[in-house]
């Protein structure tokens, strides 16, 4: 695929970001595009607002999955880019964008130059929210083309072009999405006690929350609980009967997450009794850790070597990824590229360079050929 179709196909997908499982656009764009590529080899599914796409090997002895994310996030974008977001509020500031040309670009590869396995690409909605991982996981669509193995890349912004990035273990964390409702009564500012005040019990249950990390979890076991948000009240001279708090929980254990909201619902309790309030707590979309399979990760470094791509081992991050769960039950790994912007994931500025577009098919498609051989 030229590197004019390329762009092309990117700016289009850039314009029109829709939100987990509202990729109505979206999917349909995809499905367009594969149609014009298609052959008898080709069979497509849809599930729900995602794609599957299997492309027939010469002589299968497996089933070679890659996936990529489709959803935007709820972020007015910034980039005066001449192609920036045409839906109002939203933006692909994570870069699915990028994720789904890199995939259309590598499903044309595959299918003008076959191999032996089969190929399962899947276009994948709801990323960044509520979870699609799981979800498709559990369809009939994905349990008929099931991947023996399965990678994926994500964008690194802060990675030259022509550089990818990955390691055996642990690559992402465990995450979960942290929202509490406050009730209390309201009241004339002037008669605070005549009330309950959510405005200052919510303040108080901040400042207490961070005690969980630094006196409740071992100093060696990384963890991070951060409130992002916080409504309360209507007007400067009222008492606030309801606030809201939104954060979010990540942990490099699964098992401290349970024990981080352990520590946390016992804290509400206690909060319900002095405030005499009641809060209500949702812990949303909740993510598996990426765990990188060693031997995945070595064939995709030597891959990359033969490809002359630029490998970089890569730290943990407290990043969080729904692909986790694909990990989690079949053998894989996921891997950074760069692409060299000056703002970061999830900035309403973000950049990435579209060279690295040509980067990305090529340690796809290289890696599904070592895959193929292994």
């Amino acid at each position: 695929m030229k590197f004019e179709t390329l762009q092309q196909i990117r700016r289009d997908l850039h314009q029109i970001p829709e939100l987990g499982f509202q990729e109505v656009k979206t999917q349909a764009y995809v499905l367009e595009k594969i149609q014009d590529m298609a052959t008898e080899r080709v069979e497509v599914a849809k599930w729900r607002t995602g794609v599957l796409v299997k492309v027939s090997g010469k002589n299968p002895s497996k089933v070679i999955g890659y996936r990529c994310d489709m959803d935007g996030l709820p972020i007015t974008e910034k980039t005066n880019y001449t192609f920036c977001s045409t839906h109002e509020g939203r933006m692909h500031a994570c870069g699915h964008d990028f994720h789904m040309t890199i995939a259309l670009g590598a499903l044309q590869h595959i299918i003008e130059h076959p191999i032996q396995d089969d190929v399962v690409i899947l276009f994948q909605p709801a990323e960044e929210g509520p979870g699609g991982a799981l979800p498709m996981m559990s369809s009939e669509e994905f349990k008929r083309w099931k991947p023996d193995c399965i990678f994926a890349l994500h964008i690194a912004p802060e990675l030259p072009v022509g550089t990818v990035s990955s390691k055996p273990g642990l690559l992402f964390a465990n995450t979960s999405e942290l929202f509490l409702d406050f009730v209390g009564k309201g009241g004339h500012a002037a008669y605070p006690h005549l009330t309950k005040d959510m405005s200052v019990a919510a303040g108080s249950f901040i400042s207490q929350i961070q005690e969980i990390i630094s006196r409740g979890i071992d100093p060696l076991d990384s963890a991070v609980l951060t409130i992002g948000k916080m409504e309360s009240g209507h007007v400067q001279n009222a008492i606030a009967e309801t606030a809201r708090l939104e954060g979010t929980i990540r942990t490099l254990r699964p098992e401290t997450i349970d024990i981080i909201k352990e520590k946390l619902e016992s804290i509400v309790r206690g909060f319900e009794i002095n405030f005499d309030c009641t809060i209500t707590v949702d812990y949303g979309a909740n993510y598996y850790q990426v765990y990188n399979h060693d031997a995945y990760v070595h064939l995709f470094k030597n891959a990359m070597k033969i490809a002359g791509i630029t490998f970089h081992e890569a730290n943990k991050a407290m990043t969080g990824e729904d692909f986790g769960y694909m990990l989690k039950d079949i053998p894989g790994f996921m891997f950074w590229l760069g692409v060299d912007s000056p703002f970061g994931l999830h900035n309403n500025q973000l950049q990435p360079k579209e060279e690295s577009l040509v980067v990305g098919i090529n340690a796809v498609v290289s890696t599904i050929g070592a895959l193929s051989k292994s």
